[in-house]
């Protein structure tokens, strides 16, 4: 299709720019195989526009973002959304912004809910960096990022991201991360914000009618009132958080008060990935979660090596940033706007904080050492096409 034909040109030119100094942090590069193209910005290694076709073969962009990557720099110092980069050097939540390791403690700055935790790195994270382009091609292209211990955390890492599009349709993120010094904790995720929609339903602009299934995730870490764990482990069974079976994301969401903070309704939590008996806990051959659209017929399944999935379920925006040009379906002329609702999180990950929660055994998987393997994020999503 022209699209993929037009996409396919981008990238070669793209590459032609990444050997250039003056390459901007902010151009779109854009990769492309049969079915799909996926569009990324070095700053933050981010992800920006992802292509594909719909239940009638018209190509459609299922992830949130802008379409000038300039207003990504704008995002960061305002409302600041995560719009579809890595998140890191450690993602989601970090207790008073402070771990031990070896008995050094050491202090992030604490950048949420008045200094009484870490999010996603601290005050210049992962997202907020400028990645270089270390090669790219028709159908991949690799990130890395030199971290000397930003905001703070122990010693240097330099991470490798891949991404590469396939035939399927396909996208796989491989994330590496290596330590060359000292012991540090290590969890990276993709922070991207999906709307398999495509918002083409100009009547309904929410994801409460996508189907979720996540036949692995019987448990749940529980959280307080500012979205922090408290050690704890809950069942998801009987309750709005089972999603053991295929369901609407919106039949239960009235139900999931105080779920994602004190004083909010909505989905924002991490859920554990327990692997089937014969699996292994980090198998990458199984989905784990599949999530389908009616309005485009697009599903989409993914697979990991990851023991957690974040999903948020964007409780929190209040329809003030327009979707992009591509997104746009409002035939009266008018400009579609991010509802609450409007999207869904989901991200790959280990389990939240578990640098802070010994008990839970996750430090295997968490802190890394100049001896050790390197931390890595496998995360593959597969699109087809629902079944009628």
């Amino acid at each position: 299709m022209r699209a993929f034909v037009l996409s396919g040109l981008l990238a070669i030119s793209s590459r032609v720019l990444a050997q250039s100094s003056n390459a901007s942090v902010f151009t779109k590069y854009t990769i492309s195989a049969p079915g799909i193209n996926a569009s990324f910005i070095p700053y933050g290694a981010r992800l920006t526009n992802l292509y594909v076709n719909d239940k009638n073969g018209t190509p459609q962009d299922v992830v949130l973002g802008y379409d000038d990557g300039t207003q990504y720099l704008n995002d960061t110092e305002t409302v600041h959304t995560y719009y579809g980069p890595i998140v890191g050097r450690y993602a989601n939540r970090i207790k008073n912004g402070t771990f031990t390791i070896d008995g050094v403690t050491s202090h992030i700055p604490e950048n949420e809910h008045m200094g009484a935790d870490t999010l996603h790195g601290g005050n210049v994270g992962y997202d907020q960096r400028n990645w270089t382009i270390v090669e790219a091609n028709q159908s991949t292209i690799t990130f890395s990022l030199l971290d000397q211990g930003f905001e703070g955390f122990p010693g240097t890492v330099v991470t490798y991201a891949t991404y590469t599009v396939s035939e399927g349709p396909q996208w796989t993120s491989r994330l590496v991360s290596i330590p060359l010094d000292e012991p540090t904790p290590i969890m990276l995720a993709n922070h991207v914000y999906w709307n398999l929609d495509a918002f083409a339903n100009p009547d309904d602009l929410t994801i409460l009618n996508n189907t979720l299934h996540m036949p692995y995730a019987a448990r749940y870490i529980e959280i307080d009132n500012i979205e922090v764990p408290n050690g704890s482990i809950g069942i998801v069974n009987d309750t709005f958080l089972d999603f053991n079976s295929p369901k609407q994301i919106g039949r239960d969401i009235d139900q999931a008060v105080n779920a994602c903070g004190l004083g909010c309704t909505g989905y924002d939590n991490a859920f554990i990935l327990d692997r089937p008996r014969y699996s292994a806990p980090e198998a990458t051959d199984l989905s784990l979660l599949t999530m389908s659209s009616n309005v485009t017929g697009i599903q989409l399944d993914i697979r990991t090596n990851q023991q957690n999935l974040q999903i948020y379920t964007c409780d929190n925006l209040n329809g003030t940033i327009p979707v992009k040009q591509s997104q746009q379906h409002a035939t009266n002329g008018s400009t579609t706007y991010v509802p609450k609702y409007g999207c869904v999180v989901i991200e790959t990950q280990q389990w939240i904080d578990g640098i802070n929660n010994p008990q839970w055994g996750q430090d295997q998987y968490q802190i890394y050492t100049v001896n050790s393997e390197p931390a890595v994020v496998f995360a593959q999503y597969d699109f087809s096409i629902l079944s009628t």
